[in-house]
């Protein structure tokens, strides 16, 4: 059976990680060390060459996949369905500041995500729904090739809960998708998901 092999790799730290600010749709630019993280996983993908790449339109995903993928001939192409979960009101704000104005919705945003909702922000369900699509289009139209997709932690997550049939109450749950993570999955005609490989540096964990 043919399957499409699908490199999901989050982007490099960037100032609003670095200051524990809640990023969302909004846009923040990679770090000297978010820099550093991509130039790593570069090299680390040098041998292989991908028959297409799909990145988040967000600026520091562009950023990650411009480094990242600089030895490769495919073009990379952006789109919005890529992007991180858009949390609305909390955008720019401290998490410190989120957990002090919005302390219910900050609790379930970390402990009990599938209940998690406010006024004006996507719910992890829309999230997974709208990766969901993506990632059966993407997989449709590329069977029997490797591609790869830059995307978000929040979105790669849900894309992992998904594959291993977890609840969105569980999103958080280990293992981690750091800055750069890679996650290496199969996908067949069925739209069945197999996880092939999780690659983790530990030097960026």
């Amino acid at each position: 059976m043919k399957l499409t092999r699908i490199h999901l790799i989050r982007h490099g730290e960037t100032d609003w990680n670095a200051e524990g600010r809640v990023q969302g749709q909004s846009e923040s630019v990679l770090t000297a060390q978010g820099v550093a993280q991509a130039q790593t996983l570069a090299a680390a993908l040098q041998p292989l060459n991908f028959a297409r790449i799909f990145c988040s339109s967000s600026q520091r995903a562009r950023q990650t996949a411009a480094i990242v993928f600089a030895h490769c001939v495919a073009e990379i192409e952006h789109r919005d369905v890529l992007r991180e979960i858009y949390l609305g009101p909390w955008e720019g704000l401290l998490y410190k500041q989120v957990a002090a104005l919005y302390p219910c919705e900050h609790i379930a945003f970390r402990e009990t995500p599938h209940l998690f909702s406010v006024s004006g922000a996507e719910t992890f369900a829309q999230l997974q729904e709208r990766s969901r699509a993506a990632l059966r289009e993407i997989s449709t139209d590329h069977i029997g090739q490797e591609v790869a997709i830059v995307s978000h932690g929040a979105w790669i997550r849900s894309v992992l809960a998904d594959l291993d049939g977890k609840s969105l109450q569980q999103l958080w749950e280990p293992p981690a998708v750091s800055n750069c993570a890679h996650i290496i999955v199969d996908i067949d005609r069925s739209f069945k998901i197999r996880l092939v490989k999780q690659v983790t540096d530990s030097h960026w964990t």
